[in-house]
Protein backbone atom coordinates (compact mmCIF):
# COMPACT_ATOMS: atom_id res chain seq x y z
CA UNK A 1 0.00 0.00 0.00
CA UNK A 2 1.08 3.84 -0.69
CA UNK A 3 3.26 5.16 2.04
CA UNK A 4 0.96 8.48 3.50
CA UNK A 5 1.63 11.51 1.77
CA UNK A 6 3.45 14.73 3.20
CA UNK A 7 0.59 17.84 4.15
CA UNK A 8 1.57 20.01 1.27
CA UNK A 9 -0.68 21.68 -1.26
CA UNK A 10 0.16 18.57 -4.25
CA UNK A 11 -0.02 16.12 -1.89
CA UNK A 12 -3.70 16.95 -1.13
CA UNK A 13 -4.37 17.04 -5.04
CA UNK A 14 -2.97 13.25 -4.78
CA UNK A 15 -5.37 12.52 -2.05
CA UNK A 16 -8.46 13.94 -3.70
CA UNK A 17 -7.31 12.09 -6.75
CA UNK A 18 -7.48 8.91 -4.59
CA UNK A 19 -10.54 9.72 -2.77
CA UNK A 20 -12.75 9.81 -6.77
CA UNK A 21 -10.94 7.29 -7.98
CA UNK A 22 -11.97 5.07 -4.65
CA UNK A 23 -15.48 6.40 -4.77
CA UNK A 24 -15.75 5.13 -8.57
CA UNK A 25 -14.16 2.18 -7.53
CA UNK A 26 -16.84 1.32 -4.75
CA UNK A 27 -19.75 2.85 -6.01
CA UNK A 28 -19.36 3.47 -9.59
CA UNK A 29 -20.53 3.83 -12.66
CA UNK A 30 -21.03 7.73 -10.89
CA UNK A 31 -22.03 10.74 -12.70
CA UNK A 32 -19.34 14.09 -11.88
CA UNK A 33 -22.17 15.42 -9.23
CA UNK A 34 -22.90 11.72 -7.37
CA UNK A 35 -18.96 11.74 -7.49
CA UNK A 36 -18.77 14.87 -5.50
CA UNK A 37 -21.56 14.22 -2.77
CA UNK A 38 -19.63 11.40 -1.91
CA UNK A 39 -16.06 12.26 -1.43
CA UNK A 40 -17.40 16.40 -0.12
CA UNK A 41 -15.76 18.19 -2.71
CA UNK A 42 -17.47 20.98 -4.97
CA UNK A 43 -18.88 19.25 -8.28
CA UNK A 44 -16.04 21.67 -9.91
CA UNK A 45 -13.16 20.39 -8.09
CA UNK A 46 -14.30 17.13 -8.87
CA UNK A 47 -14.74 17.64 -12.65
CA UNK A 48 -11.16 19.20 -12.80
CA UNK A 49 -9.94 15.57 -11.18
CA UNK A 50 -12.18 13.38 -12.86
CA UNK A 51 -10.60 14.78 -16.29
CA UNK A 52 -6.97 14.35 -14.80
CA UNK A 53 -8.01 10.66 -14.22
CA UNK A 54 -9.51 11.06 -17.64
CA UNK A 55 -6.23 12.28 -19.19
CA UNK A 56 -4.11 9.85 -17.38
CA UNK A 57 -6.06 6.46 -18.36
CA UNK A 58 -7.61 5.67 -15.34
CA UNK A 59 -11.46 6.46 -15.99
CA UNK A 60 -13.61 6.83 -18.66
CA UNK A 61 -17.03 8.40 -19.47
CA UNK A 62 -19.79 5.87 -20.40
CA UNK A 63 -22.32 8.62 -21.80
CA UNK A 64 -25.18 10.39 -20.39
CA UNK A 65 -26.49 8.21 -17.02
CA UNK A 66 -30.27 7.46 -16.21
CA UNK A 67 -30.36 8.36 -12.15
CA UNK A 68 -34.50 9.10 -12.39
CA UNK A 69 -34.36 12.64 -11.28
CA UNK A 70 -35.08 15.78 -13.15
CA UNK A 71 -32.62 17.54 -15.24
CA UNK A 72 -30.05 16.70 -17.71
CA UNK A 73 -28.76 13.54 -16.97
CA UNK A 74 -24.33 13.64 -15.88
CA UNK A 75 -22.25 11.42 -17.56
CA UNK A 76 -21.50 8.00 -16.02
CA UNK A 77 -17.91 7.72 -15.03
CA UNK A 78 -16.23 3.89 -14.97
CA UNK A 79 -12.90 2.48 -13.84
CA UNK A 80 -10.88 2.25 -17.29
CA UNK A 81 -10.99 -1.40 -18.20
CA UNK A 82 -8.10 -0.85 -20.76
CA UNK A 83 -6.02 1.15 -17.91
CA UNK A 84 -2.85 -0.08 -15.33
CA UNK A 85 -3.30 -3.71 -14.30
CA UNK A 86 -1.38 -5.10 -11.45
CA UNK A 87 0.05 -8.44 -11.88
CA UNK A 88 0.04 -10.89 -8.95
CA UNK A 89 2.23 -13.97 -8.66
CA UNK A 90 2.42 -16.99 -6.04
CA UNK A 91 5.25 -19.53 -5.62
CA UNK A 92 3.83 -22.51 -4.09
CA UNK A 93 5.50 -25.68 -2.99
CA UNK A 94 3.93 -27.88 -6.04
CA UNK A 95 3.12 -24.65 -8.04
CA UNK A 96 3.52 -21.25 -9.35
CA UNK A 97 0.95 -19.47 -10.49
CA UNK A 98 0.36 -15.54 -12.39
CA UNK A 99 -2.72 -13.42 -12.92
CA UNK A 100 -3.25 -10.06 -14.32
CA UNK A 101 -5.92 -8.04 -12.87
CA UNK A 102 -7.52 -5.04 -13.69
CA UNK A 103 -8.61 -2.09 -11.66
CA UNK A 104 -12.21 -3.02 -10.84
CA UNK A 105 -11.10 -6.34 -9.68
CA UNK A 106 -11.27 -8.95 -12.58
CA UNK A 107 -8.77 -11.31 -13.44
CA UNK A 108 -8.06 -10.60 -17.15
CA UNK A 109 -5.42 -13.48 -17.48
CA UNK A 110 -3.91 -16.02 -16.07
CA UNK A 111 -1.42 -19.37 -15.86
CA UNK A 112 -0.65 -22.21 -13.48
CA UNK A 113 1.81 -24.79 -13.72
CA UNK A 114 2.43 -27.45 -11.50
CA UNK A 115 6.07 -27.07 -10.18
CA UNK A 116 7.88 -29.37 -7.61
CA UNK A 117 9.69 -26.34 -6.02
CA UNK A 118 10.47 -27.85 -2.28
CA UNK A 119 14.61 -28.50 -2.02
CA UNK A 120 14.84 -27.21 -5.77
CA UNK A 121 17.26 -24.49 -6.39
CA UNK A 122 15.69 -21.01 -6.29
CA UNK A 123 17.59 -19.40 -9.77
CA UNK A 124 15.38 -22.01 -11.91
CA UNK A 125 12.11 -21.60 -9.87
CA UNK A 126 12.67 -18.13 -10.53
CA UNK A 127 13.41 -18.63 -14.13
CA UNK A 128 10.27 -20.44 -14.79
CA UNK A 129 8.55 -17.71 -12.96
CA UNK A 130 9.52 -14.78 -14.76
CA UNK A 131 8.50 -16.88 -18.25
CA UNK A 132 4.82 -16.86 -17.00
CA UNK A 133 5.03 -13.40 -15.90
CA UNK A 134 6.16 -12.45 -19.10
CA UNK A 135 3.06 -14.35 -20.58
CA UNK A 136 0.76 -13.38 -18.75
CA UNK A 137 2.33 -9.63 -19.26
CA UNK A 138 1.86 -10.09 -22.80
CA UNK A 139 -1.91 -11.46 -22.45
CA UNK A 140 -2.91 -8.70 -20.48
CA UNK A 141 -1.39 -6.45 -22.91
CA UNK A 142 -3.30 -7.56 -25.93
CA UNK A 143 -6.58 -6.86 -23.80
CA UNK A 144 -5.77 -3.28 -23.63
CA UNK A 145 -4.39 -3.34 -20.25
CA UNK A 146 -0.90 -1.70 -18.89
CA UNK A 147 0.81 -4.02 -16.37
CA UNK A 148 2.62 -1.66 -13.72
CA UNK A 149 3.81 -3.43 -10.83
CA UNK A 150 4.44 -7.50 -9.89
CA UNK A 151 3.90 -8.54 -6.11
CA UNK A 152 5.26 -12.10 -5.61
CA UNK A 153 3.38 -14.40 -2.74
CA UNK A 154 5.57 -16.94 -0.81
CA UNK A 155 5.48 -19.32 1.72
CA UNK A 156 8.16 -18.19 4.01
CA UNK A 157 9.71 -14.88 6.10
CA UNK A 158 9.68 -12.23 4.23
CA UNK A 159 12.28 -8.81 5.77
CA UNK A 160 10.42 -6.11 5.82
CA UNK A 161 10.17 -3.32 2.81
CA UNK A 162 12.44 -5.82 0.60
CA UNK A 163 12.29 -8.82 -1.25
CA UNK A 164 14.59 -11.14 0.84
CA UNK A 165 12.85 -14.37 1.89
CA UNK A 166 14.44 -14.73 4.93
CA UNK A 167 13.39 -18.42 5.31
CA UNK A 168 10.94 -20.38 3.31
CA UNK A 169 11.50 -24.06 5.44
CA UNK A 170 9.17 -25.99 3.06
CA UNK A 171 10.86 -24.78 -0.39
CA UNK A 172 14.12 -25.41 1.45
CA UNK A 173 14.96 -21.57 1.05
CA UNK A 174 16.88 -19.61 3.36
CA UNK A 175 18.68 -16.09 2.43
CA UNK A 176 17.07 -15.67 -1.00
CA UNK A 177 16.52 -12.11 -2.73
CA UNK A 178 14.05 -12.91 -5.31
CA UNK A 179 13.90 -9.65 -6.10
CA UNK A 180 16.98 -8.55 -8.20
CA UNK A 181 16.33 -11.83 -10.77
CA UNK A 182 12.52 -11.24 -11.69
CA UNK A 183 13.82 -7.42 -12.01
CA UNK A 184 16.47 -8.09 -14.25
CA UNK A 185 14.11 -10.43 -16.45
CA UNK A 186 11.04 -7.42 -16.21
CA UNK A 187 12.84 -5.09 -16.58
CA UNK A 188 10.84 -1.42 -15.97
CA UNK A 189 8.65 -3.55 -13.30
CA UNK A 190 8.21 -2.50 -10.22
CA UNK A 191 8.75 -6.37 -7.85
CA UNK A 192 7.30 -6.55 -4.42
CA UNK A 193 7.52 -9.45 -1.99
CA UNK A 194 5.59 -10.59 0.80
CA UNK A 195 4.53 -13.64 3.30
CA UNK A 196 1.61 -15.79 1.45
CA UNK A 197 -0.89 -15.32 4.51
CA UNK A 198 -0.38 -11.69 4.54
CA UNK A 199 -1.60 -10.87 1.15
CA UNK A 200 -4.11 -13.15 1.55
CA UNK A 201 -5.41 -11.24 4.49
CA UNK A 202 -5.47 -8.12 2.10
CA UNK A 203 -7.51 -10.15 -0.16
CA UNK A 204 -9.56 -10.95 2.65
CA UNK A 205 -9.51 -7.11 3.53
CA UNK A 206 -10.22 -5.82 -0.17
CA UNK A 207 -11.76 -8.70 -2.38
CA UNK A 208 -13.14 -11.13 0.62
CA UNK A 209 -16.83 -10.41 0.20
CA UNK A 210 -18.22 -9.71 3.33
CA UNK A 211 -20.87 -7.38 4.79
CA UNK A 212 -19.64 -5.41 6.12
CA UNK A 213 -16.04 -6.27 5.21
CA UNK A 214 -14.47 -7.12 9.18
CA UNK A 215 -11.53 -4.38 10.07
CA UNK A 216 -10.26 -6.82 12.81
CA UNK A 217 -9.30 -10.73 11.87
CA UNK A 218 -6.94 -12.95 12.23
CA UNK A 219 -6.35 -15.04 8.79
CA UNK A 220 -5.31 -18.46 8.72
CA UNK A 221 -4.15 -19.74 5.73
CA UNK A 222 -2.21 -23.15 4.97
CA UNK A 223 -0.37 -25.26 2.04
CA UNK A 224 2.53 -27.28 3.23
CA UNK A 225 3.22 -25.15 6.20
CA UNK A 226 0.51 -22.98 8.19
CA UNK A 227 0.64 -19.06 8.25
CA UNK A 228 -1.70 -16.41 10.03
CA UNK A 229 -1.83 -12.65 9.12
CA UNK A 230 -3.63 -10.16 11.63
CA UNK A 231 -5.65 -7.05 10.33
CA UNK A 232 -6.38 -4.19 12.63
CA UNK A 233 -8.27 -1.47 12.24
CA UNK A 234 -8.38 -2.59 8.40
CA UNK A 235 -4.17 -2.44 8.28
CA UNK A 236 -1.77 -5.39 8.07
CA UNK A 237 0.49 -6.41 11.38
CA UNK A 238 3.57 -6.78 10.17
CA UNK A 239 5.74 -6.68 13.21
CA UNK A 240 9.02 -5.21 13.96
CA UNK A 241 10.95 -7.35 11.50
CA UNK A 242 7.99 -8.39 8.96
CA UNK A 243 7.92 -11.84 10.65
CA UNK A 244 4.27 -11.17 12.12
CA UNK A 245 1.97 -14.22 12.00
CA UNK A 246 4.10 -17.85 12.42
CA UNK A 247 1.22 -19.12 13.69
CA UNK A 248 2.32 -22.88 12.46
CA UNK A 249 5.54 -22.18 15.01
CA UNK A 250 2.96 -21.59 17.78
CA UNK A 251 3.63 -24.45 20.19
CA UNK A 252 0.80 -26.87 21.24
CA UNK A 253 1.52 -29.79 22.76
CA UNK A 254 5.63 -28.50 24.15
CA UNK A 255 6.69 -32.14 24.54
CA UNK A 256 5.45 -32.91 21.15
CA UNK A 257 7.74 -34.22 18.02
CA UNK A 258 10.35 -31.57 16.92
CA UNK A 259 9.53 -28.98 14.34
CA UNK A 260 11.70 -28.15 11.26
CA UNK A 261 12.08 -24.84 13.38
CA UNK A 262 14.05 -26.30 15.61
CA UNK A 263 11.16 -25.94 18.40
CA UNK A 264 9.16 -29.32 19.51
CA UNK A 265 4.88 -29.76 19.33
CA UNK A 266 4.26 -26.64 17.16
CA UNK A 267 1.14 -26.29 14.94
CA UNK A 268 2.57 -27.30 11.93
CA UNK A 269 3.23 -30.91 13.64
CA UNK A 270 -0.48 -32.09 13.82
CA UNK A 271 -2.34 -29.71 11.68
CA UNK A 272 0.25 -28.94 8.84
CA UNK A 273 -0.79 -30.76 5.73
CA UNK A 274 1.65 -33.52 5.94
CA UNK A 275 0.94 -34.61 9.39
CA UNK A 276 -2.94 -34.99 8.93
CA UNK A 277 -2.05 -36.79 5.73
CA UNK A 278 0.23 -38.84 7.70
CA UNK A 279 -2.36 -39.12 10.58
CA UNK A 280 -5.53 -40.36 7.91
CA UNK A 281 -3.00 -43.18 6.93
CA UNK A 282 -1.78 -41.78 3.85
CA UNK A 283 1.83 -40.90 2.76
CA UNK A 284 2.13 -37.61 1.10
CA UNK A 285 3.78 -39.43 -2.06
CA UNK A 286 0.80 -41.74 -1.90
CA UNK A 287 -1.72 -39.02 -1.72
CA UNK A 288 0.14 -36.84 -4.90
CA UNK A 289 0.00 -39.70 -6.86
CA UNK A 290 -3.52 -40.44 -6.40
CA UNK A 291 -4.13 -36.92 -7.32
CA UNK A 292 -1.62 -35.20 -8.85
CA UNK A 293 -1.57 -31.20 -9.58
CA UNK A 294 -1.68 -28.44 -7.48
CA UNK A 295 -3.85 -28.85 -4.30
CA UNK A 296 -4.27 -32.15 -5.06
CA UNK A 297 -3.19 -33.87 -1.36
CA UNK A 298 -5.78 -31.60 -0.09
CA UNK A 299 -7.92 -32.73 -2.46
CA UNK A 300 -7.61 -36.76 -1.72
CA UNK A 301 -8.40 -35.44 2.35
CA UNK A 302 -11.53 -34.21 1.43
CA UNK A 303 -12.89 -36.87 -0.84
CA UNK A 304 -12.04 -39.24 2.15
CA UNK A 305 -13.70 -37.16 4.37
CA UNK A 306 -16.56 -36.69 2.44
CA UNK A 307 -17.21 -40.48 1.61
CA UNK A 308 -17.14 -40.99 5.76
CA UNK A 309 -13.46 -42.61 6.20
CA UNK A 310 -13.32 -42.08 9.62
CA UNK A 311 -9.39 -42.21 10.01
CA UNK A 312 -9.59 -39.26 7.73
CA UNK A 313 -12.04 -37.12 9.85
CA UNK A 314 -10.59 -37.87 13.14
CA UNK A 315 -7.25 -36.61 11.69
CA UNK A 316 -9.03 -33.62 10.69
CA UNK A 317 -10.75 -33.32 14.05
CA UNK A 318 -7.41 -33.83 15.69
CA UNK A 319 -6.14 -30.82 13.18
CA UNK A 320 -9.23 -28.80 14.32
CA UNK A 321 -8.67 -28.96 17.77
CA UNK A 322 -4.78 -27.75 17.44
CA UNK A 323 -5.67 -24.88 14.84
CA UNK A 324 -8.24 -23.64 18.23
CA UNK A 325 -5.78 -23.81 21.15
CA UNK A 326 -3.11 -22.14 18.98
CA UNK A 327 -6.02 -19.77 17.85
CA UNK A 328 -6.84 -19.24 21.77
CA UNK A 329 -4.01 -17.64 22.15
CA UNK A 330 -4.30 -14.64 19.14
CA UNK A 331 -8.07 -14.65 19.98
CA UNK A 332 -7.56 -13.55 23.53
CA UNK A 333 -4.52 -11.61 23.15
CA UNK A 334 -5.88 -9.26 19.99
CA UNK A 335 -9.46 -9.75 20.24
CA UNK A 336 -10.45 -10.04 16.99
CA UNK A 337 -14.33 -9.08 15.18
CA UNK A 338 -13.04 -12.59 13.05
CA UNK A 339 -11.20 -15.58 12.53
CA UNK A 340 -10.94 -16.25 8.92
CA UNK A 341 -10.09 -19.78 7.68
CA UNK A 342 -8.59 -19.61 4.30
CA UNK A 343 -6.44 -20.85 1.67
CA UNK A 344 -5.73 -24.80 1.19
CA UNK A 345 -7.84 -25.27 4.47
CA UNK A 346 -11.05 -24.02 3.17
CA UNK A 347 -11.79 -27.34 1.13
CA UNK A 348 -11.57 -29.06 4.86
CA UNK A 349 -13.16 -26.56 6.83
CA UNK A 350 -16.55 -28.98 7.33
CA UNK A 351 -14.17 -31.22 8.98
CA UNK A 352 -11.82 -28.62 11.14
CA UNK A 353 -14.27 -26.12 12.06
CA UNK A 354 -16.45 -28.17 14.72
CA UNK A 355 -13.33 -29.28 16.92
CA UNK A 356 -11.73 -26.08 16.07
CA UNK A 357 -14.58 -23.96 17.54
CA UNK A 358 -15.35 -26.25 20.58
CA UNK A 359 -11.44 -25.66 21.28
CA UNK A 360 -11.75 -21.98 20.98
CA UNK A 361 -15.05 -21.44 23.29
CA UNK A 362 -13.33 -23.71 25.81
CA UNK A 363 -9.99 -21.22 26.00
CA UNK A 364 -11.46 -17.88 25.82
CA UNK A 365 -11.39 -15.07 28.62
CA UNK A 366 -14.49 -13.95 27.85
CA UNK A 367 -17.12 -16.59 28.48
CA UNK A 368 -19.91 -14.52 26.99
CA UNK A 369 -18.07 -14.56 23.41
CA UNK A 370 -18.81 -17.73 22.08
CA UNK A 371 -16.23 -20.35 19.86
CA UNK A 372 -19.21 -20.94 17.72
CA UNK A 373 -19.53 -18.85 15.05
CA UNK A 374 -16.10 -16.74 15.46
CA UNK A 375 -14.75 -18.27 12.70
CA UNK A 376 -15.82 -17.56 9.15
CA UNK A 377 -14.40 -19.35 6.10
CA UNK A 378 -13.46 -17.49 3.11
CA UNK A 379 -14.86 -17.26 -0.36
CA UNK A 380 -11.87 -16.74 -1.79
CA UNK A 381 -10.43 -20.32 -1.03
CA UNK A 382 -6.68 -21.67 -2.20
CA UNK A 383 -6.56 -18.51 -4.56
CA UNK A 384 -6.19 -16.02 -1.95
CA UNK A 385 -2.58 -15.05 -1.57
CA UNK A 386 -2.52 -15.19 -5.56
CA UNK A 387 -5.32 -12.39 -5.59
CA UNK A 388 -3.83 -10.68 -2.65
CA UNK A 389 -0.82 -10.16 -4.55
CA UNK A 390 -2.76 -8.58 -8.05
CA UNK A 391 -4.31 -6.55 -5.80
CA UNK A 392 -1.84 -4.82 -3.77
CA UNK A 393 -0.23 -3.87 -6.96
CA UNK A 394 -4.26 -2.41 -7.85
CA UNK A 395 -4.65 -0.82 -4.14
CA UNK A 396 -0.99 0.75 -4.77
CA UNK A 397 -3.07 1.96 -7.87
CA UNK A 398 -6.35 3.28 -6.05
CA UNK A 399 -4.35 5.11 -3.16
CA UNK A 400 -1.86 7.39 -5.06
CA UNK A 401 -3.10 7.72 -8.88
CA UNK A 402 -0.82 10.11 -9.87
CA UNK A 403 2.19 7.80 -9.46
CA UNK A 404 0.77 5.43 -12.11
CA UNK A 405 0.41 7.94 -15.31
CA UNK A 406 0.50 6.65 -18.32
CA UNK A 407 4.26 8.03 -19.41
CA UNK A 408 2.57 7.58 -23.17
CA UNK A 409 -0.59 9.59 -22.16
CA UNK A 410 -3.91 8.45 -22.90
CA UNK A 411 -5.80 8.52 -25.82
CA UNK A 412 -9.09 10.70 -25.84
CA UNK A 413 -11.96 7.88 -24.24
CA UNK A 414 -15.06 7.24 -26.37
CA UNK A 415 -18.69 8.61 -25.25
CA UNK A 416 -20.20 11.88 -24.92
CA UNK A 417 -18.82 14.51 -21.89
CA UNK A 418 -21.25 15.44 -19.67
CA UNK A 419 -22.24 18.26 -17.58
CA UNK A 420 -22.21 18.54 -13.64
CA UNK A 421 -25.32 17.56 -13.16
Amino acid sequence: MAAPLPNTQQAMRRRNLSLVLHAVAAHGPLSRAAVAARVGLTRAAVSTLVDELIRDGLLVELGPSRPGTVGRPGSALQLNERGPAGLGAEIGVDHLAVCAMDLAGRIRARTELASANRDRSPAPALAQLAGLVRQVAAEAELGGLRPVGLAVAVPGLVARDSSLVVRAPNLGWEGVDIGPELRAALPGLPVTVDNEANLGALAELWRGGHDPAPRDFVHVSAEIGIGAAVVLDGQLLRGTHGFAGELGHVPVRPEGPECACGGRGCLEQYAGEEAVLRASGLSPEEAAAQHPGPGGRIAVLAVRAASGDQRARRALRGAGSALGIALAGAVNLLDPEKVVLGGALTPLAPWLLPALERELGRRLTDPARPGSGAVTVSRLGPDGPLLGAASSVVQAVLDDPAGFRDPAGAAEPAGIRGSDA
